[in-house]
């Protein structure tokens, strides 16, 4: 299981709590130290079955920057998928990532759902 997070963020903290509560076994990755690449956000976007915007951190002081509540509806997949290669702090975080599943910010009753 990879565990993609920003560290000062107040959710991937809780999402750490919440998984080692469980006792479940990850790798931590620093999102702006090692942002995902272009291929692994296409490969995590195809895999979890959500929107792309989903994968936008709207409540980010860049996407607010960057106004890109405005411009994203006119830009293509790829544009967006690049955008968010560009610079970890625009992604959604954390990112859990298994085998099969792609779970992005952190929802208890949904991590608990979809780890059982």
């Amino acid at each position: 299981m990879l565990f993609i997070e920003y560290p000062k963020c107040t959710t991937c903290k809780r999402a750490k709590t919440w998984l080692d509560e469980h006792g479940l076994e990850y790798t931590d990755r620093h999102i702006k130290e090692a942002n995902p690449t272009l291929a692994e956000l296409k490969d995590l976007y195809q895999l979890s079955g959500l929107p792309l915007k989903k994968f936008f951190n709207t409540s980010g002081v860049l996407y607010k920057q960057m106004q890109l509540k405005d411009k994203l509806p006119q830009l293509s997949e790829q544009e967006q998928l690049e955008l968010l290669a560009s610079d970890g702090m625009l992604v959604k975080r954390p990112l859990l990532v298994l085998d099969d599943v792609v779970l992005v910010g952190f929802k208890p009753e949904q991590w608990a759902e979809r780890l059982k």
